[in-house]
């Protein structure tokens, strides 16, 4: 599975930005409660955007970068793909 970085929203209409090598069982981890204290209770969890890398490393630095980015940023990152 190829590394990749997501954006979730959650039931409360906040965004969690993470990385992973499986996205299906990461989203399905976040909704059962076991993904991110963030998330615990904050779910259900919605995928709303994702990236893929070829190595963990650059997955890691986007996710960085996103994380630096302001909510409005996000959003408009999300509704451009």
């Amino acid at each position: 599975k190829s590394p990749c970085v997501y954006i979730m929203k959650c039931a409360d209409g906040s965004l969690y930005t993470g990385w992973t090598n499986n996205l299906e069982h990461r989203v399905e981890t976040h909704n059962v409660g076991k993904g991110a204290k963030y998330t615990k209770s904050r779910r259900p969890v919605k995928l709303v955007y994702f990236e893929t890398y070829s190595s963990k490393e650059e997955a890691m630095r986007r996710e960085w970068e996103i994380k630096q980015l302001s909510r409005t940023e996000k959003w408009k990152l999300i509704k451009a793909k």
